[in-house]
């Protein structure tokens, strides 16, 4: 079956497409995602292709998650978001996610799992491994730590979302600055007051990126009244 896979794969090869997205996802030597093959394929075309192939053992999906492809990867985690809804042995797939931060390494990866997966399981659990991710020397590990609480903040619970986001207030990466003015932001969504105090703590000292995606949906005259107070 995992053979098959890959063939459609093949099969599904769009060469434009590929040169477009390796510029994208920042593939060149010294850029964050250095290395990464893509096959050029649309994301609503690996979801489709990872229903087709729900039902590969974890030894597969290791396989995929080892894989320099790009669409590999994701689409192993497509199937992984899907076994894990419908598993009775969640831990297991948790573990299995844990296991493969490494190779879950790149923004997209982490987007479209961590708050699916880890984050939904983290509801329910004990929260201390989101702040050893936060304080991990690995990027996308550190990206999973504050995605993941996005499955908190969709259930009113912002308390982990704001002690992460400071814990990487001082980060240096432009992909952790984005990451955490998006949860800010989503948790104003829900509730600007709570994100409003945290901001009034912390604005000064963010980076300027974190800052406008907090506040991206903030009213035109208090974005611009933070943006200025910033200077």
């Amino acid at each position: 079956m995992l053979s098959k896979l890959k063939q459609d794969l093949q099969n599904l090869t769009n060469p434009h497409q590929a040169k477009l997205l390796q510029g994208f996802f920042k593939t060149g030597p010294g850029q964050y995602g250095e290395g990464d093959i893509f096959l050029g394929i649309k994301v609503p075309v690996q979801r489709t292709v990872a229903k087709k192939y729900k039902e590969l053992l974890l030894k597969d999906l290791q396989t995929l998650l080892n894989s320099k492809i790009h669409e590999e990867r994701l689409i192993s985690l497509f199937i992984l978001i899907d076994q894990y809804n419908k598993s009775d042995h969640k831990k297991e797939i948790v573990d299995f996610y844990l296991k493969n931060t490494k190779n879950i390494n790149n923004w997209d990866l982490v987007d479209l799992s961590a708050p699916k997966i880890l984050g939904n399981y983290l509801l329910n659990n004990d929260r201390k491994i989101l702040y050893w991710l936060a304080q991990s020397t690995n990027l996308w590990e550190k990206r999973i730590s504050v995605l993941a609480t996005f499955a908190f903040i969709k259930n009113n619970q912002f308390q982990d979302s704001l002690k992460i986001s400071q814990i990487l207030l001082n980060d240096s990466h432009d992909l952790i600055h984005k990451a955490v003015g998006w949860m800010l932001r989503e948790i104003g969504k829900k509730d600007q007051t709570v994100e409003e105090k945290f901001l009034k703590q912390h604005y000064k000292k963010m980076p300027r990126t974190m800052l406008r995606y907090a506040i991206e949906k903030f009213d035109e005259p208090l974005r611009k009244q933070y943006l200025h107070s910033q200077i």
